[in-house]
């Protein structure tokens, strides 16, 4: 993309430390408002892990395994095409095609407003140096305010064989080396879950065990049951409150042992009733195991004390509504300033940085940050779930309406979804909303733009929304708070 300049000593107005999509925002932004930007970028190419091992290749084969169910599936209305063929090396060079489009588009961006890249690892020295190691020798650039935005990386559990090629990262996944018969996924959250659809469909045997008592915590059960219910029929094996005790590397292929006794929830209440899934055996052996818990941040990886920065134990740094850190000079943004980790927090919190470096008055005060499981079907969701509301004691009113009922989601042959909405009581203000089903993650933009504007039910209730489509299944929920939807029948109370 860009060599490291000539000189070993550069000056920066504003230095923006990673180029992921809340750095490379940033520094554009900055650079828009007329600052002198220097952009360092451990890797040759800008996006980060998102647009390179994270979410844009991801997408790419969530699609490839959409289609392949689809096929499938349709088989039953009328229309068949056969067993795929499989060709690996067409899908990778697929892939990389959609990621090298956004990566040189990006080092376009950064010709055309005059950033200066560099690219290599980039620590602290001081408050106002930053040293650059790359394979062409150190380069150090001192300026006078710096955007850290250094991300996070994938957690690895102690004690597993890492350096066995079949014990995978969703990095290491996301490569398509090759399509093992049986894969376990360790950690039933998004990323798990995504990278177990793309599997399914290239052919493994899917096993998922997760240590809580449903898949993707923190989302509320009434939308995570369609999917388990679907996904239950597709996989071998979902072992749930289930802790995976060790991992073996042996010649057939990677042993698993699990304890399921020890984590057991103490409360004893199951999240998803009737089915915690299979009890999982003492071990078992598998081709290839990926290990999907969580995400670490990088804050203790790019010398942030030789700054004065304050660190945590776990890597965030503190920031303020400013994206200050307690050193006022010194921003950060994304992954490293706490969860959720997700591209869209961080793009936003970059733009907050670069206007307050450059003077103007901004803040990052969102009301809402969506969350997006690109699984089949997809699940999204936004403001408060449920669970908060029933946590935090506020009164709300609920309605779910099933997608069984909308003829848009009966005409694509997808009926198990269903749009959720909590409103506060007595006033109908929209607190949340969620959605399972086919482009839960395009319709669920609506529900924040209208939390974010403070609308109330009756608001979104009289919106016309076009029909037949599935957006309007938002409106239906709308009018089962108000009382006046009439395409279902709601037994008044």
């Amino acid at each position: 993309m860009a060599s490291n300049p000539g000189s070993n000593e550069l000056k920066a107005e504003i230095v923006v430390l990673g180029g992921g999509p809340g750095g490379y925002t940033a520094a554009f932004r900055a650079a828009d408002l007329g600052k002198q930007v220097v952009l360092i970028e451990r890797y040759p190419v800008l996006g980060g892990v998102c647009l390179n091992v994270g979410c844009i290749p991801s997408k790419a084969l969530l699609h490839m395994a959409q289609v392949i169910h689809e096929a499938e599936e349709f088989g039953e209305n009328g229309i068949s095409f056969g067993k795929p063929r499989i060709d690996l090396d067409k899908i990778r060079a697929w892939k990389a095609s959609v990621t090298k489009t956004l990566n040189d588009g990006l080092a376009g961006l950064v010709k055309q407003r005059k950033i200066t890249l560099v690219t290599g690892v980039g620590k602290f020295t001081s408050a106002n140096a930053i040293s650059v190691e790359s394979e062409q020798g150190t380069t150090t650039v001192h300026f006078d305010q710096a955007i850290i935005a250094a991300g996070s990386h994938p957690t690895k559990m102690p004690s597993f064989p890492y350096d066995d090629p079949r014990l995978m990262d969703s990095t290491d996944a996301l490569e398509l080396k090759q399509i093992p018969k049986k894969l376990l996924v360790v950690g039933g959250g998004i990323i798990g879950l995504e990278m177990a659809t793309v599997y399914h469909a290239l052919g493994s045997e899917i096993s998922v065990v997760e240590l809580m008592d449903q898949i993707i915590p923190g989302c509320d059960k009434d939308l995570v049951m369609p999917l388990f219910r679907r996904i239950k029929k597709q996989y071998k094996n979902i072992w749930l409150e289930t802790k995976v005790t060790s991992i073996k590397a042996e010649t057939k292929g990677l042993k698993v042992s699990f304890d399921r006794a020890s984590s057991q929830l103490a409360s004893g209440i199951h999240t998803i009733p009737g089915d915690k899934g299979k009890d999982a055996p003492e071990s078992e052996l598998f081709d290839s195991v990926l290990v999907a818990v969580g995400r670490q941040p990088n804050g203790k990886s790019i010398s942030a004390e030789q700054a004065g920065i304050n660190v945590d134990d776990r890597g965030f740094i503190a920031v303020d509504k400013q994206q200050r850190t307690n050193v006022s000079h010194i921003f950060a943004i994304g992954d490293i300033v706490g969860n959720p980790m997700l591209a869209h927090k961080a793009t936003h919190e970059g733009k907050v940085a670069a206007e307050v470096a450059a003077g103007h008055k901004a803040g990052f005060d969102a009301l809402t940050i969506p969350n997006v499981a690109y699984t089949d079907p997809e699940i999204a969701w936004m403001g408060l779930t449920e669970n908060q509301a029933k946590q935090q004691g506020i009164e709300y009113d609920k309605a779910a309406f099933p997608w069984a009922a909308s003829g848009r989601s009966l005409s694509i042959g997808r009926k198990e979804g269903i749009t959720k909405l909590i409103c506060e009581k007595g006033s109908g203000r929209i607190l949340g909303a969620g959605m399972v089903g086919t482009n839960a993650g395009e319709l669920i933009a609506e529900a924040v733009l209208a939390l974010e504007m403070g609308a109330d039910a009756e608001d979104v209730g009289l919106t016309i929304h076009p029909h037949p489509t599935l957006s309007e299944t938002l409106g239906y929920a709308a009018e089962m708070i108000t009382g006046t939807i009439t395409d279902i029948y709601v037994k008044k109370s």
